[in-house]
């Protein structure tokens, strides 16, 4: 069935309504029963998707505080490398937009510290909320759930990790000084085009797993803007958006997909990829037998002059 054909009837809100969830509640319950190797075929994989179309139309989107410490390892590794390719003692200017409770700008500059301890760390730390910025500013989290986290957010961790990151505080942890000194924390709107006039222009920019959470034409409209952040030949690292929204802008661009780890990262959130494709935020499988692959499933892009 064509997707415009299912735009067309997820507009009509007796489908919505009568038909639209107890369809997709049914096939939800039926998909969860069968095994791996099935649900990765392409024909359930074409299926899936448009099940994935359905939901995301029916989808009343918002932004979530809830994430993880070491998220997305490979994509760590990835900034690892960028780093070693940095000269003794030089300058790295990461921003990370949307950073929301400060655990992936944690988690990026415990990678960085601890392979080059020499570079110079410039990092803005963005996000929309000021309490949860505040939050992620003390670097103070508690062993317990909290109301405005909504994720077990040191469940990726080993203890040995634990241990290098975090200094125990009763039943809570503190993230260690040496990780957390230099971040500039301040609230403002990631698609905001004057941003790029107070921060100036980065080597790297983190623009994770928050576009998703918006409407199709404000994801593209803020990502189209926020590339402004990024210097020529540096790198923007957005995943957790629509992959057609992503391959569009970057082919409109021109960006260059990063190949390096391409398939690692794109599997590398359980979280996200389990999710497919009853939430919209879910993340399709990856298959190297589409044409577009080497962009559609890269989530770091290097851009020049003409981004």
């Amino acid at each position: 069935m064509p997707e415009s054909i299912l735009a067309r009837m997820a507009k009509v809100k007796a489908f919505r309504k009568y038909l639209g969830k107890p369809l997709l509640d049914m096939n939800e319950w039926a998909w969860n029963r069968l095994p791996d190797s099935l649900t990765t075929t392409r024909p359930l994989c074409f299926y899936g998707s448009l099940m994935h179309s359905l939901v995301e139309m029916r989808a009343a989107r918002q932004q979530y505080h809830g994430t993880y410490f070491l998220r997305n390892r490979p994509e760590l590794q990835l900034i690892r490398t960028l780093a070693n390719q940095r000269a003794q003692g030089s300058t790295l200017r990461i921003t990370v937009l949307a950073c929301s409770n400060g655990a992936e700008v944690y988690s990026i500059l415990w990678t960085v510290r601890s392979a080059r301890p020499d570079l110079k760390l410039i990092v803005h730390a963005i996000d929309i909320s000021n309490e949860i910025l505040e939050i992620a500013n003390k670097g103070l989290y508690s062993l317990h759930a909290h109301e405005l986290m909504d994720s077990p957010i040191f469940e990726r961790l080993t203890e040995e990790e634990m241990a290098s990151l975090f200094d125990r505080e009763d039943d809570h942890v503190r993230v260690k000084s040496w990780i957390k000194e230099g971040i500039n924390w301040q609230v403002a709107d990631a698609g905001d085009p004057e941003l790029v006039k107070s921060l100036g222009q980065q080597d790297i920019v983190v623009a994770n797993r928050f576009l998703c959470h918006m409407t199709p034409l404000d994801a593209d409209r803020c990502l189209r803007s926020l590339v402004h952040l990024v210097a020529p030949g540096g790198y923007l690292f957005v995943s957790g958006i629509d992959l057609d929204i992503r391959t569009k802008v970057a082919i409109d661009l021109g960006w260059t997909p990063v190949q390096e780890l391409l398939e690692e990262m794109h599997n590398g959130d359980p979280s996200v990829r389990g999710d497919w494709p009853w939430r919209y935020w879910g993340l399709e499988p990856f298959d190297s037998k589409r044409k577009d692959w080497r962009v559609r499933y890269a989530s770091v892009f290097q851009l020049g002059q003409q981004a």
